[in-house]
């Protein structure tokens, strides 16, 4: 009885999950585009340059004017549509929605979250778009989903010093400095000696020296599948 429990509540959770998906594509549209998708960590040839240079020149990246439409947003629109993790595209999209304060630019079909919700959708993979969003997220008073967002992230990470590094330096950025020292920790066990993120917590009076043990710990440590599974 106790299994067959069980496995309807899987069953559930399966039918939401995709019942969510489904909701999101239809708010959010489908990632099928007339040119692409491709990824912007891969693809750096002929695609994304094509697709720069007709729409995403310095000043289309600035939100100062379109150059194929009227406003940044269409040109911006077009990028994403082409790349839908396009990190510098991201970054202008915000800056676009803080510069007309609104939530979905001029010139572009879906909202500031869509994009990054499509984003996610095409490669859930990508701890740089989800350090974006979180940006994005902890800037529009919802720190609990950028969390949620920074520890997917990190579950990632792997053995990244790296990204472990940048993750930390977003927390710490929105005063969540525990995770911040975690994160800290975790990219020097892992071998990374850049002062940023350290000096950062000292400043603010949060800095703690690992202990030996917890250091080889954190090498080893990964966030919660829960925690990751509950951002995507």
């Amino acid at each position: 009885m106790i299994f067959k429990s069980l496995r309807v509540v899987g069953w559930l959770l399966i039918m939401a999950a995709n019942a969510f998906a489904q909701d999101s594509q239809v708010v959010c549209g489908s990632l099928g585009s007339s040119f692409g998708p491709f990824d912007y960590r891969t693809e750096r040839g002929n695609p994304l340059n094509l697709v720069e240079s007709a729409h995403f020149l310095p000043f289309v990246e600035a939100v100062v004017r379109g150059n194929t439409t009227t406003t940044a947003g269409g040109d911006i629109d077009y990028t994403l549509r082409a790349f839908p993790n396009h990190h510098r595209a991201l970054l202008s999209t915000i800056k676009l929605g803080e510069k007309e304060q609104t939530t979905k630019p001029q010139g572009m079909r879906y909202t500031i979250d869509c994009w990054f919700d499509r984003a996610i959708r095409f490669r859930p993979d990508d701890t740089t778009v989800r350090m974006i969003y979180a940006t994005y997220l902890h800037k529009t008073k919802r720190t609990p989903e950028a969390v949620a967002q920074l520890e997917n992230a990190a579950s990632q990470a792997n053995d990244n010093p790296f990204t472990h590094h940048n993750i930390g330096l977003v927390y710490a950025d929105m005063k969540v400095y525990d995770k911040a020292l975690v994160q800290a920790h975790r990219a020097m066990a892992l071998g990374f000696t850049r002062p940023d993120l350290r000096e950062l917590l000292e400043k603010a009076g949060q800095w703690k020296d690992p202990e030996p043990a917890a250091e080889t710990a954190a090498a080893t440590a990964t966030p919660s599948s829960s925690a990751a599974s509950a951002a995507q």
